[in-house]
């Protein structure tokens, strides 16, 4: 048994019980908690903030319970062979953050900081199918909670991570319903102004999202309600481990994460 145990914690730093674990250092005992970036960051521009989050969350400075990744199962039919496809790929349960697990908070990034970290920790953003799926795999959903004024401010994030953590009462689980996701999609690369940054989701309790695929904003652009959702790129098809890239390469299997015509863009630059 204690064989068994071993080796499926080695095989790609994945579990039996279907749980990734974020390969990222261990958090100072002095680092910052959620409360203090905000402080800090309160009068920072988003370069510096984006600089600032990156180099606490680079440094191991992310609350615990953000470094166990949930498996989301998804399947499509094989027009092909007539049999069923699954697939399981591993999501953070929360969006990004930083600080201790008594004292965190949510950040907002632009994607290009996003990408920085996702590579630094072996990920990936979702795509629009992925953000639904997830929605539909949480256990906690709670209803949005939009803002009107001074959406790109810092001290509306710090406010918006609270009005969250209020309406959550401590539930734990992957969570959902809360904010927009950055996402990867085919719209960007064919979009006829460079630079873009694509957002989706944000859905109601009715499973309806409240952002619709867009590609609208530069991508400097992040206000409160663009969070960042880390998603592990090797995902497992069919007993396989698979990169991500190769999944939506693959004409069939693309299906599994992406529901657009054109599948094809897998990151942001930085």
């Amino acid at each position: 048994m204690t064989r068994i145990v071993l080796l499926c914690l080695l095989i790609l730093g994945v579990s039996c019980g279907r749980v990734h674990k974020l390969q990222v250092l261990s958090r100072s005992s002095d680092a910052i908690n959620g409360n203090e970036f905000y402080h800090q960051a309160f009068a920072m521009k988003w370069a510096a903030r984006d600089s600032f989050a990156v180099k606490e969350i680079l440094a191991g400075n992310v609350p615990g319970f953000l470094k166990k990744f949930t498996g989301v199962t998804v399947s499509m039919m094989d027009s092909a062979t007539g049999k069923t496809i699954k697939a399981t790929y591993y999501v953070s349960p929360d969006y990004l953050s930083i600080g201790s697990k008594d004292d965190w908070a949510r950040i907002n990034i632009t994607p290009g900081a996003a990408q920085k970290i996702a590579d630094s920790f072996h990920c990936f953003l979702p795509t629009r199918k992925m953000v639904d799926d997830i929605y539909k795999a949480a256990r906690v959903k709670l209803e949005p909670v939009p803002m009107y004024a001074f959406r790109d401010s810092t001290p509306i994030m710090w406010q918006h991570h609270l009005i969250v953590e209020g309406q959550r009462k401590g539930r734990k689980g992957l969570i959902a319903g809360i904010q927009k996701d950055v996402v990867i999609s085919g719209k960007i690369s064919r979009d006829t102004r460079p630079d873009r940054v694509a957002i989706y989701g944000w859905h109601k309790p009715d499973g309806t999202p409240i952002q619709p695929l867009y590609t609208g904003h530069i991508n400097w652009w992040v206000d409160y309600s663009q969070g960042i959702r880390l998603v592990y790129r090797k995902i497992k098809v069919n007993g396989q481990w698979m990169d991500y890239t190769d999944v939506l390469k693959d004409p069939r299997l693309q299906k599994l994460l992406c529901d657009e015509v054109y599948c094809d863009f897998y990151r942001y630059n930085y």
